[in-house]
């Protein structure tokens, strides 16, 4: 998009720089800092429109009146600034005008930067030569060569001394969510379907769900069913749509949550009533909950022989859903996707919840919504599948769609076919970005491509910025000064543990902790090892992990460095409750950190007398040294900590083996080694304390 400086628009007004900021605030509500900022072009042009009606005097043919006139504001302006006054360079001495300055252009006196720059081009943008330059930097105390970048006061020392003004270049990248967000008043909202993804343990029903659903209740199913061709389709039930996602298991909910991206109305919990409540059902309901979003229990499989749906209702209440005939509030509906028994009965609650939440939306604004999936295909290339939020999109409309953009040249409905525009909690599949975007990526409409592409490209140097100084989430060592800030409220934690009553008592201990300036919630409490999925759901709730007796596996530890989750494993219970309680008191002093070196893995076991149990290993990844101590993992869970009595490389003894080759090891004084284990290899390093 086009910009215009408000001193080039002043100047071709023939009006003051300052008149036209007022103007701009009173008559249109556009906030400008000073003359050299910049305002769209069709602003530009309204001006114009007005200035003109308004204006009854002829224009002044001299344009020599509006450069003394902003060399006059430039003046103003330094002297705000505490500069010195600087000769009017359009005069000799005694105030005439000098011969040698008559042509001179008064916005060549003046240059924009940002808040460093390299002295090369800072010379190149003064236009002196780079060793004045390098002398004037020097005499303002600093010391730097041509290549080397200065901040903006040394560069505006030193434009000072060469009678140049400078100006700090507006950032407009930190605008863009600003702009880009800005909500249309909604005069024309009307009700919306609801958006509903189905959740549960693997092999519960979920699928074969879906599949009923879709067979029976799909708008102008065809016979035989339907082709899906995206990861969301609609289904009609008594005149009411509702839209299914299919492809958000829990892990993906989260992901998307922790990008900002709430799509989800409502969640059908899908529980098997010969099986129960299962690992998998507990994460899906510790992720709904902290979400906040209503959910619905289906109770699948009521027509298998050992099914008891009282047994399921009474696990549920365990975990804070109480039935509505048990006189709770959660929504339990008996059904079978196999008989199809209830299906209507799931369909209608569906609807009735919907109602409750009163859902609306505008369909005559600029649409936005979220991304659901995304891939890339040969023959069309980047490939999106939108869920319309609010508003309608349309064939031909620019997009922004995270870091990417693009004009949409095709959009395809959930049954394959051929469509231009889509309302409301419509899912479509749109051909025309300019790169795949991720899943959970937020869309808005914007008015052209060019619009989109600047925003999308200021967002990447948005984002390349953050990743410099990315701010930390919550973590033990820092939760004081955050609690004294007034930025911690709640401290939500995720514990996992070895055992189902070390979890429900470290839980417990925690909660008790909290205080009336912070509230100390187990958002999630299981047994087993720390997964991808834990450290997922940390992230969307700013939460810190702490593991008891268990360790994170490869892939956890990862994502939790790669997100900056605080991730503790304790084998003292009391520990992990002091080191929260010493937190919150701002007492808590780290003076050791543990550094994974390395996971090895077990693969051949041998016993040998008067040596005891040799262990040949593999070295999956680090490494693993003569000196490391090491934990003995059997399924993710600490099963002892010790140190090695020997490391040997064939039949020489090894200071040191790195990932990808074999070793032999024993450990001190254990020999209780199976094959399969894996060994942990860290050291304990000594930092300095953080203060708080």
């Amino acid at each position: 998009m086009v910009k215009v400086r408000i001193y080039e628009l002043a100047k071709e007004l023939d009006v003051s720089s300052k008149d036209l900021i007022n103007t701009l605030a009173e008559e249109f509500g556009i906030e400008v800092k000073n003359h050299m900022s910049v305002i769209d072009e069709e602003d530009a042009e309204l001006i114009k429109e007005l200035y003109s009606d308004a204006e009854n005097s002829p224009r002044k043919s001299d344009d020599e009146s509006d450069i003394l006139e902003h060399y006059e504001e430039i003046e103003n302006i330094n002297a705000e600034k505490g500069f010195k006054k600087k000769k009017n360079p359009r005069k000799g001495k005694g105030g005439e005008k000098s011969e040698d300055n008559e042509n001179q252009d008064f916005p060549g006196g003046m240059i924009e930067i940002e808040e460093t720059i390299t002295v090369k081009e800072f010379a190149e943008l003064l236009k002196k030569p780079a060793n004045e330059v390098i002398k004037e930097i020097i005499f303002a105390g600093v010391m730097a060569g041509i290549n080397q970048e200065i901040d903006f006061a040394t560069a505006e020392k030193v434009a000072n001394k060469f009678e140049v003004e400078v100006f700090l270049k507006e950032e407009e990248v930190g605008k863009v969510e600003e702009d880009t967000e800005i909500e249309e008043v909604d005069d024309n909202i009307e009700k919306r379907p609801p958006i509903v993804t189905v959740m549960g343990h693997v092999d519960h029903g979920k699928t074969s769900l879906l599949d009923v659903i879709k067979k029976t209740r799909v708008t102008d199913t065809e016979a035989g069913g339907i082709t899906q061709h995206i990861g969301a389709y609609i289904a009609t039930v008594n005149g009411e749509k509702i839209t299914f996602l299919d492809t958000p298991g829990h892990e993906a909910f989260t992901s998307m949550r922790a990008r900002g991206a709430q799509i989800t109305d409502i969640v059908i919990l899908v529980v098997a009533a010969d099986d129960g409540i299962m690992p998998q059902t507990k994460e899906a309901i510790s992720h709904c909950k902290a979400a906040g979003v209503p959910m619905i229990v289906a109770i699948n499989k009521i027509d298998k022989v050992g099914a008891n749906i009282d047994r399921v209702k009474q696990e549920l209440t365990e975990h804070g859903l109480i039935a509505e005939d048990w006189g709770g509030d959660t929504i339990c509906v008996p059904v079978s996707a196999h008989t199809e028994e209830n299906i209507d009965t799931l369909l209608e609650m569906v609807v009735l919840t919907a109602e409750m939440l009163e859902l609306k939306a505008n369909s005559a604004r600029n649409a936005k919504g979220t991304v659901v999936e995304a891939k890339l295909d040969k023959g069309r290339g980047p490939v999106a599948t939108l869920l319309v939020q609010n508003g309608t999109l349309h064939i031909g409309d620019s997009i922004i769609v995270g870091t990417t953009y693009g004009r949409i040249r095709a959009m395809f409905d959930d049954k394959g076919n051929n469509i231009k525009s889509a309302g409301p909690s419509v899912p479509v599949e749109i051909l025309g970005l300019s790169d795949v975007p991720q899943s959970g990526d937020r869309f808005i409409m914007v008015k052209d491509e060019k619009t989109a592409r600047n925003r999308a490209e200021a967002r990447k140097e948005k984002i390349r910025q953050d990743n410099f100084q990315k701010s930390h989430k919550i973590s033990l060592e820092d939760l004081y000064s955050q609690i004294q800030e007034g930025k911690v409220k709640e401290l939500s934690i995720i514990v996992k543990a070895d055992v189902q009553g070390s979890a429900e008592a470290l839980s417990q201990s925690l909660e008790k902790q909290s205080t009336d300036s912070v509230k100390v919630r187990v958002i999630h409490s299981a047994v087993g090892a720390i997964t991808e999925t834990d450290i997922s759901l940390a992230t969307a709730s700013n939460a810190i992990v702490i593991g008891f007796n268990v360790r994170p596996d490869n892939n956890a530890a990862a994502l939790a460095d790669k997100e900056s989750v605080d991730l503790k494993c304790y084998r003292v219970i009391y520990d992990a409750i002091e080191d929260v309680r010493s937190a919150m008191v701002g007492l808590l002093e780290p003076e050791y950190k543990e550094v994974v070196q390395g996971r090895t893995e077990i693969r051949q076991v041998y016993k040998i007398s008067n040596v005891g149990t040799i262990a040949g290993c593999y070295v999956l990844d680090g490494k693993i040294t003569r000196h490391s101590n090491i934990r003995l993992l059997r399924d993710g869970i600490v099963i002892v900590e010790s140190t090695l009595a020997s490391l040997k490389r064939f039949k020489d003894d090894a200071k040191e083996v790195a990932a990808g080759y074999e070793c032999g090891l024993n450990i001190e004084r254990f020999n209780d080694i199976r094959e399969g284990d894996i060994i942990e290899s860290y050291i304990i390093e000594e930092i300095k304390p953080q203060k708080l």
